[in-house]
C-alpha cells in the first residue's frame, strides 16, 4: 500500500491515513530535541557555570538553525522528495544528541544542538511534512496538518518526562547519547515508508477550504506574493516569541519559585499535552472556518493565557494556567501551513511553509534568549512575561488585518 502510484485519487484516501500516521510518528521522533534542552538547562548551567542567559543559547542556536534548516529542506523536499531530506535528518539527530551529551564545554553543546539537531536534524521534519502533509488532503487538509503537527507536541509531552527520568537515573549526558541512538535508528527505518510522491495533480478545494476564491494564488490577500509572505514571516515570529517564555522557562521558573525542577517538567508536559488536544480542535476549526480565522482566534486566546502568568504564582494556578495555555496557543503554527495552502501556489508549498515555520522558530529561539536575558537584568519573570504580551498583540494586529482584508473581499464569509 505505501509504494501506490501517484494519481488523483490518492488524495484523503487510505494511503494518505496512514502516511499520516507514519508522519506523527517522525515528527514526534525529529522534534525531541526541542524539549529536553528545557530539562537539561538546570544541570547543564550548574556543570558549564554559565549565566542564565548563555545557557539558554544552546537552545536559541538551534532554533535560529532549525528554521534555516526548514527553508532549505523545504525546497530540496519539493525538488526530490521528503524520503531523502528524512535520511540526512536521522543521521544529524543521531549525531547531534552524541556529540552534546559528550560535549566538554557550552560551546560544543551549543553548535551540536544548531547544526546538527536544528540546522540539519529536526528541520528535516517540521515544516517539510506539514507541507508534504498538506498535499495529501482536501476534504480534512486542517486536521490532516493539525495531526502532524501534533508530533511537535507529542514530542513534548513524552520527552521531557522521560528526559527527566533518565537524568535523575543516569544523568543528562548519558540520556542525550540514548536518545539519539534510539531517535535517529526509528527515523531512518520509517523514513523508508515515505518515499512516495504527493499527487502532482491536486484536486478542487472544497467548499469550506476556498475562502479566499477572490483571490489569485499570485497575489495572496491582494498583496504581491513577497510582500505576503514576509507579513506572515513577521506574524510567525512575533506570535513565538511570546510563545517561548513559558515553554522554554517554566522549569527554571518553578526551581526559582521554590517548586522544583521535577515540577516545572510536568508542567512543561502538561502544557504540551494540552496543546495536542489545541492542535486537532484547532484543525477541525479550520477545515471549517479557514487558517487566518483560525491564526486570530489563538492569538487572541494565547494573549489571554500569558496575562494570567502575571498574577498567579501558586503552585496549583501554575499548572492550570499551564494547561490552558496549551489549549489556547496549540493551533497557531499550524494554521500558517494551512494559510500558504489556502493562498499560495502549491507546487512552492514546502519552500514557503519552510520560510515561515523558519520565522516561527526563529522567534521562539528569540524569545528564549529575551526572556532569559531579562531574567538576569531584573531577576525576575514578570518583566518577561510582560515582553511575551506585546510581541503577541502585534501578531494579533496582523492576524485581525488579514482577517479584515479577507471579510472585505468576501463579505459572505
Amino acid at each position: 500500500m505505501l509504494n501506490a502510484p501517484a494519481s488523483e485519487e490518492l488524495i484523503d484516501s487510505r494511503y494518505a491515513a496512514w502516511r499520516l500516521l507514519i508522519t506523527l510518528c517522525l515528527v514526534t521522533l525529529g522534534s525531541s530535541c526541542m524539549y529536553v534542552v528545557a530539562v537539561v538547562l538546570p544541570p547543564a548551567q550548574a556543570e558549564f557555570g554559565i549565566s542564565r542567559a548563555n545557557a539558554s543559547l544552546p537552545y536559541t542556536l538551534m532554533m535560529i538553525c532549525l528554521g534555516l534548516g526548514g527553508v532549505w529542506t523545504g525546497k530540496l523536499a519539493d525538488r526530490i522528495g521528503i524520503s531523502p531530506v528524512l535520511w540526512i535528518g536521522s543521521v544529524a539527530i543521531l549525531a547531534g544528541f552524541v556529540v552534546a551529551g559528550l560535549a566538554p564545554n557550552i560551546w560544543v553543546f551549543g553548535l551540536a544542538h544548531g547544526l546538527l539537531l536544528g540546522l540539519l536534524g529536526s528541520s528535516a521534519t517540521f515544516a517539510p511534512l506539514m507541507a508534504d502533509t498538506s498535499l495529501w488532503w482536501n476534504k480534512r487538509r486542517g486536521v490532516a496538518v493539525a495531526i502532524c503537527a501534533s508530533g511537535n507536541y507529542v514530542a513534548g509531552a513524552v520527552w521531557p518526562l522521560l528526559a527527566q527520568w533518565g537524568i535523575e537515573s543516569i544523568g543528562w549526558r548519558n540520556t542525550y547519547i540514548a536518545m539519539g541512538v534510539f531517535c535517529g535508528v526509528c527515523m531512518a527505518l520509517l523514513s523508508f515508508a515515505m518515499r512516495q510522491r504527493p499527487p502532482l495533480a491536486i484536486t478542487r478545494a472544497t467548499k469550506t477550504n476556498a475562502i479566499s476564491s477572490s483571490f489569485s494564488s499570485s497575489t495572496p490577500f491582494g498583496l504581491q506574493i513577497g510582500r505576503a509572505q514576509i507579513l506572515l514571516c513577521i506574524a510567525g515570529f512575533s506570535c513565538c516569541v511570546a510563545m517561548a517564555m513559558p515553554q522554554v522557562h517554566i522549569v527554571a521558573y518553578c526551581g526559582d519559585l521554590g517548586y522544583g525542577a521535577a515540577r516545572g517538567a510536568q508542567m512543561l508536559s502538561l502544557m504540551l499535552t494540552c496543546g495536542i488536544v489545541s492542535r486537532l480542535l484547532s484543525g477541525w476549526i479550520c477545515d471549517r472556518i479557514g487558517g487566518v480565522s483560525t491564526l486570530l482566534l489563538g492569538s487572541a486566546l494565547q494573549g489571554i493565557a500569558l496575562l494570567l502568568f502575571l498574577p498567579f504564582k501558586g503552585l496549583v494556578p501554575l499548572y492550570i494556567i499551564s494547561g490552558m495555555f496549551g489549549l489556547f496557543q496549540g493551533g497557531i503554527v499550524p494554521s500558517y501551513a494551512i494559510i500558504v495552502r489556502e493562498h499560495f501556489p502549491p507546487n512552492e508549498a514546502g519552500a514557503r511553509v519552510g520560510a515561515v515555520i523558519m520565522a516561527t522558530l526563529i522567534g521562539m529561539a528569540a524569545g528564549g534568549w529575551l526572556s532569559g536575558k531579562i531574567f538576569d537584568m531584573t531577576g525576575s519573570y514578570q518583566a518577561a512575561f510582560l515582553n511575551g504580551l506585546a510581541w503577541n498583540l502585534l501578531n494579533l494586529s496582523i492576524s485581525l488585518w488579514l482577517f479584515w482584508r479577507l471579510r472585505s473581499k468576501n463579505p459572505q464569509t
